[in-house]
């Protein structure tokens, strides 16, 4: 059976209405909480510190990852997004959806080249 390139719908209205995600990278991290967005139906996150053993690095070296909705594990895999519009795309959503005052900062962050280069999407993965 072919892997489906969007996750089903409740898990995606999940993210949207949520302010964190309870992400674990590769086999060795454990359960951070992480800012998520979702765009054209499409779930994003960024990473603004890329430690060299942090999520995002071992994400590149190994793009198996699960995510927790309540008591749910669902794993995913993260796909670098390349789309310059899709990354503008993201920066919006980003100062949309965390425009407290404290936040906000935070969220202009996500959008420096840095973070930016940083854009994955969380589709569904066959492992569990």
């Amino acid at each position: 059976m072919p892997l489906t390139r969007r996750l089903a719908a409740d898990i995606v209205a999940t993210l949207r209405d949520g302010k964190t995600l309870r992400l674990r990278a590769g086999t060795r991290h454990r359960f951070i909480g992480i800012w998520v967005v979702v765009v054209q139906g499409r779930v994003f996150v960024r990473s603004w510190s890329v430690k060299p053993r942090g999520w995002y690095r071992t994400l590149l070296e190994d793009a198996r990852a699960f995510i927790q909705l309540g008591h749910r594990t669902i794993a995913v895999r993260a796909v670098r997004t390349r789309s310059h519009a899709l990354r503008d795309a993201v920066d919006q959503a980003y100062l949309d959806k965390y425009a407290t005052p404290g936040a906000l900062r935070y969220a202009r962050d996500l959008g420096s080249p840095k973070s930016r280069a940083t854009t994955l999407e969380l589709r569904p993965a066959a492992w569990t």
